[in-house]
């Protein structure tokens, strides 16, 4: 004798009731995008424009704040040229020597100050050059480049 399979399997499916567990369902027909609504446009619309607006805004206040970004860099570039320019004298400028028995460094300083102890007269190009007897002192640079050269002053 064979036992009769369940009732609810013979059953047809109402379009809305789920089917019953292990049994696929129906296939769905295609369906329609829904229509974008004008609060959804909006929102979309706020949304691009804040990350546009953001990132422009990031953008000109890197390369305009002199707090930071591109401007800092260029004022710390200028500011580190403007030091090394008085390390760097030229013919008629006084110097101070810092350290003269050992890595000598002309410092630019004004010509009527107690610190001037040195006029600059000639740059000499070439490596060993040496100052004429006419000088009190000479400093000899050495590049890395082949741009040697010797400074020679006179005593103020």
């Amino acid at each position: 004798m064979s036992i009769p399979p369940p009732s609810y399997q013979n059953q047809p499916h109402h379009p809305y009731q789920q089917p019953p567990h292990g049994h696929p369902q129906a296939p769905r027909g295609p369906q329609r995008p829904q229509p974008a609504g004008p609060v959804r446009m909006l929102i979309t619309a706020v949304v691009v424009l804040a990350v546009f607006g953001g990132g422009a805004w990031y953008v000109w206040d890197y390369n305009t704040n002199p707090d930071g970004g591109k401007a800092k860099k260029e004022a710390a570039r200028v500011a580190q040229f403007e030091e090394n320019k008085k390390y760097d004298p030229k013919t008629g400028d006084c110097v101070k020597v810092q350290d003269p028995d050992g890595e000598p460094l002309p410092v630019i300083v004004d010509c009527g100050s107690p610190e001037a102890q040195y006029k600059t007269g000639e740059r000499l190009y070439g490596p060993g050059k040496k100052c004429p007897s006419t000088y009190d002192y000479g400093i000899q640079y050495s590049a890395s480049r082949g741009a040697d050269y010797t400074l020679c002053f006179t005593k103020v």
